[in-house]
């Protein structure tokens, strides 16, 4: 990736949207790029980080391991999406195990360079606290959706968690815009790859959700509004 091609790709990027050509060169100074293979874990639960990591080109997505060894998804990430923060801002172990989905290209900022940068550039700062803040509020989400006992009621209230960060509107229909299995909708709910099933085909039977081959979901009007 040339320095043309991370100038674009981080002008896309949330965290740095509203930095000038100039700090966005000044950005691309502090990073490492470091790709990874579909698979492998970039970083592992309950180490010491030391670096900001932020999605290039990619996909990831952030799990944790029960007692039982059963994996339970906590977020899914995409090209633009960043993690590691938390270790460096309280001094704290990685709270979870972060894993590529599919070959990925990451940048990595260290730790000192991270401070320098939030430091330095306010709208960094400013831009990082309401990221943090609407990660926040998922994580309400999540909550939510595992005080459900009614596996119908996780599911749904999973896309319509997802539906806020990758829903997009097609033809007047609503499409969620991310690959999911049924096995990964199982690890984000607690549920069974078994139930997952069962629900998603009555939902298809019924007309409520059609599976793309791509694996995107199309919703039928309204099927979102009600819960």
């Amino acid at each position: 990736m040339d320095e043309a091609q991370k100038l674009a790709t981080l002008g896309k990027i949330e965290l740095f949207s509203t930095l000038t050509r100039g700090e966005l060169l000044d950005v691309i100074r502090k990073m490492i790029i470091k790709t990874f293979k579909k698979n492998e874990v970039i970083l592992y639960e309950e180490d010491s980080n030391e670096f900001m990591y932020i999605i290039l080109d990619g996909e990831a997505k952030v799990i944790q391991t029960t007692e039982e060894g059963r994996e339970i998804i906590l977020a899914m990430h995409r090209t633009g999406d960043f993690f590691g923060e938390l270790s460096l801002i309280d001094g704290k172990t990685a709270p979870a195990s972060v894993v590529a989905i599919k070959h990925s290209t990451t940048a990595i900022i260290s730790k000192r360079d991270f401070f320098s940068l939030i430091t330095d550039q306010a709208k960094v700062l400013q831009k990082l606290l309401l990221i943090l803040c609407s990660r926040f509020r998922e994580s309400l989400g999540i909550i939510q959706l595992l005080n459900f006992n009614n596996a119908l009621q996780r599911i749904k209230m999973l896309f319509i968690m997802l539906n806020d960060k990758y829903g997009r509107e097609e033809a007047g229909l609503r499409l969620l815009h991310i690959k999911l299995t049924h096995q990964d909708i199982a690890e984000m709910t607690g549920l069974t790859r078994e139930t997952v099933t069962r629900v998603i085909d009555k939902w298809q039977k019924d007309g409520e959700i059609t599976i793309l081959k791509d694996k995107f979901i199309r919703f039928k009007k309204g099927f979102l509004a009600k819960l």
